[in-house]
Order: C-alpha cells, then sequence, then structure tokens
C-alpha cells in the first residue's frame, strides 16, 4: 500500500514514516514549508523549520523512500494565522494547533496524497483509529495517557479518518525513541516542541498587535457587579480564568471570568465565579454517532491538559451543542475545544462558544 506520511522533521513522524516502511508499505515523505524563516523581522520556534525540513529529508534517505517538500505558506497564514489573530481580537482563546491539524493538514495531505496515487495518510499524532461494527470510523485516545493527542484532532471527518493512519499511536513515547535508536534516525534525540511555532517567545500579545495595532487601544477592567476596578492594554492580553498579570490589588485572588470585545471590557472576579455547570458549542463534528437528538452520556475535556468532567451532551441546530456537566467545571474558556469522550473513543467536538 503507498501511504503518504507528513513528515514534521520530529522523532514521532520520523519513526512512523520507518515503521511502515519497515512493515513492506511504499512510503512517501511529505513536509510542509509553512513560513519564511528567512524573514529576520519574524522568530520562529522549534517546530517545522528548515533543519527539521532538513532533518525529514535525511531520515527519507537513511530509510530509503522519495521525500517532498510543499510550500503552504499562504495557506497556513490563511487558515491558522489569521485565525488566531482574529480570535484574540475577538476576546477569546484560540487553539491554533488543532486548527492547523484539522483544516490545514489533513485537509491537505489527504488531497496530495490521492494527486499521488496514495490510499492512506500517516501523522506521528499519539491516536488511534479504528472501525466500529455499525462501519463508522473511530477515533481513539493513545494508549500512552501523557502523550494523547486526540483532543487536537475531534474535527477529522468519517472521510478523513477511514485515510488516516497513526503508527505510534499504540505506543509509549519511551518506545518511540527505543525505535529510532534501533533504525539509527538522527532524530533520537531530539527534544519534543512545546511551544506554538509562530509564537516561540509566548508572547501573543506583542504578535497579535503587530498585525492588529487598534487593539492595543484597551479599556476597563471591572467586577463582577460591574465596577471599574482598573485599565488594560487590549483584550488580546487577556484569557478566560487568568490570574497573572491583571496589575489589580485585591485581599482575595482575581481571575478574569469574562471578556467583551466590542466593549473592550474585561470582568474579574474569585474563583468561585469561574464555575460552570453548562456549555454551548459550535461546528460540532460527530464522530462515534449520528448527532444525538437526546442525551448522552460522556465526560468531556475543555482544554489539553484538562481532566474530562462527566454530563450529558445533546445536538442544537446549526452544527451546535449543548454540554451539561455533573459538576461544577473551572474556566470555561471561549474558542478552545470541547471533545465529548466514552471511555477512550472521541464522541465529537467543538468550539467553546
Amino acid at each position: 500500500m503507498r501511504v503518504v506520511v507528513a513528515m514534521s522533521g520530529g522523532v514521532d513522524s520520523s519513526v512512523a514514516a520507518a515503521l511502515l516502511a519497515e512493515q513492506g508499505h511504499e512510503v512517501v515523505g511529505l513536509s510542509m514549508h509553512l513560513y519564511d524563516n528567512s524573514d529576520p523581522a519574524q522568530a520562529w520556534g522549534s517546530c517545522c523549520t528548515l533543519d527539521d525540513l532538513q532533518d525529514a529529508r535525511r531520515v527519507a534517505s537513511l530509510v530509503g523512500f522519495p521525500h517532498y517538500i510543499f510550500n503552504f505558506e499562504r495557506q497556513f497564514q490563511d487558515t491558522v494565522v489569521s485565525n488566531f489573530v482574529r480570535e484574540y481580537a475577538a476576546g477569546r482563546t484560540p487553539l491554533p494547533c488543532a486548527h492547523c491539524n484539522s483544516d490545514l493538514k489533513f485537509s491537505t495531505l489527504l488531497e496530495r496524497a490521492r494527486g499521488l496515487g496514495a490510499d492512506q495518510v500517516a501523522t506521528g499524532h499519539y491516536a488511534r483509529v479504528d472501525r466500529s461494527p455499525d462501519g463508522r470510523w473511530r477515533l481513539k485516545r493513545s494508549t500512552d495517557p501523557g502523550k494523547d493527542q486526540s483532543y487536537f484532532l475531534f474535527s477529522l471527518t468519517q472521510d478523513q479518518l477511514a485515510h488516516a493512519r497513526f503508527p505510534v499511536g499504540s505506543l509509549p513515547k519511551s518506545a518511540v525513541r527505543d525505535h529510532a535508536r534501533r533504525l539509527g534516525l538522527a532524530v533520537a534525540e531530539k527534544p519534543d516542541s512545546q511551544e506554538i511555532c509562530f509564537v516561540p517567545d509566548g508572547d501573543y500579545a506583542s504578535f497579535v498587535e503587530r498585525r492588529e495595532p487598534a487593539l492595543a487601544l484597551g479599556g476597563a477592567i471591572v467586577n463582577e457587579q460591574g465596577r471599574q476596578v482598573g485599565t488594560h492594554g487590549g483584550v488580546h492580553r487577556f484569557t478566560v480564568g487568568q490570574r497573572k498579570g491583571l496589575g489589580l490589588s485585591s485581599s482575595a485572588p482575581l481571575y478574569v471570568t469574562r471578556i467583551d470585545a466590542e466593549t473592550s471590557t474585561v470582568t474579574v472576579g474569585v474563583r468561585s465565579a469561574l464555575e460552570r455547570t453548562q456549555l454551548t458549542a459550535s461546528h460540532v463534528n460527530w464522530i462515534s454517532i449520528a448527532a444525538p437528538t437526546s442525551p448522552v452520556r460522556v465526560s468531556a475535556q475543555i482544554r489539553h491538559r484538562h481532566q474530562p468532567g462527566a454530563g450529558s451532551v445533546v445536538a442544537l441546530p446549526d452544527e451546535r451543542a449543548e454540554m451539561i456537566f455533573d459538576e461544577a467545571q473551572t474556566a470555561v474558556t471561549p474558542g478552545q475545544a470541547v471533545v465529548f469522550y466514552s471511555g477512550e473513543t472521541v464522541v465529537g467536538g467543538g468550539w467553546i462558544e
């Protein structure tokens, strides 16, 4: 079987490609050039750099399969970076890795794979895919809970899942590195990328301001009663649940509880004011089941490292859903993903409103 493997230059995608080649598949490596690394005004992180692309090419050469680099600078800017800026400007907290995986990488890779006559697309994600008895494709958590990335893949369609392979999804990270050493891959000890690739210093506010200078005009910080308690330098500098950097003096710790971009108002309150038992989500993608017309029991994850909370979810019109938790959840953040699980299986997911 011919398989196109998305190669970032890291150890996970490198081992994914090498394992498929060992299994006898006809592997074609494909790397995405996402941004102009020569721009001196822009710093880039340790992911998807020119060095990473060269690492991917060296792995392909060593293992013995063809490797291609495609330029996706424009698509990356239009799909991922622009969304990142718009979301912060709207007072929401974006999740660029999820948009990059679903809206850019998988949709584009599947199209390219078909053009290359390939049957499957593989990545180094820590997740699994199988098929249920009723024929639906299912997305499942990795067997390594500390590396599980199914949260970022919730928007994959049935067609995409039908053609997706995750060769390292059933392996612990330690085993992936062991395979890399066994195969003599130079990336065996390469550290994982942790930061957002286009904001490597973590200064999201400055990044957004360079693209939307008007956001720096700022506005008022108010308490839960609506009384002004301070001022701020722009709603893009805040996220729901944030405690540090508020510049306020208070007898009790204060947290951002709401952000209103239209009025440029940031509301703060005590920790209990962050608790919510209900949320709605938009652009919901149902994977393991059809959109449920009556409540279905699930556990819902509202952040990547969040401990899932039990409750019931039901589909609403216009690809929306409502989730009611059994117990209050802290810092339900607009712009982040909520992913619904049944055990290790992804039921579906959407974007928190």
